[in-house]
């Protein structure tokens, strides 16, 4: 998951980066409307409005995961564990950088260039390079919250 992907997800729903989450619910309910698979008799289209819906459901949950509502409610968590809490691990995977940290939080980094993250690898302290280059200057997700959902 790469910020492109990301201006994909906005692109198909249709949304910027400010978008509420009440704005996000009554587009994805919208979407849903027009394009329910259920409706369409035609076996193509049918197929074809199932792989639609799977994509806005797919964007739907992902941009609510990182929508500011959503980042600013769990806000207070956020800055106590990468204030506070030390890294356990790390790892980057498809673009994507993962942390877990000590207090058993984990978050996921979209957007960090591979010589950002080589660069945390190779300091002498990936926590602190965390705190300068990573913590505030990414899009970032809780990771623990989706498991928990799930």
């Amino acid at each position: 998951m790469n910020t492109k992907k990301i201006a994909e997800y906005r692109k198909l729903l249709d949304v910027t980066k400010t978008a509420t989450l009440k704005e996000l619910k009554t587009i994805y309910r919208k979407s849903m409307k027009e394009d329910h698979p259920d409706t369409i008799a035609d076996p193509v289209e049918r197929l074809e409005a199932e792989e639609r819906s799977k994509q806005v459901i797919e964007a739907y949950h992902f941009l609510v995961s990182i929508a500011p509502e959503t980042l600013e409610k769990d806000k207070d968590e956020y800055i106590k564990t990468t204030t506070t809490s030390n890294i356990l691990e790390f790892y980057m995977d498809n673009g994507v950088l993962y942390i877990s940290f000590l207090d058993g939080n984990q978050f996921e980094y979209f957007g960090v260039p591979k010589n950002t993250y080589i660069k945390m690898i190779n300091a002498e302290s990936p926590n602190r390079f965390a705190k300068r280059h990573i913590f505030n200057e990414f899009t970032y997700r809780s990771a623990s919250k989706l498991v928990a959902a799930e």
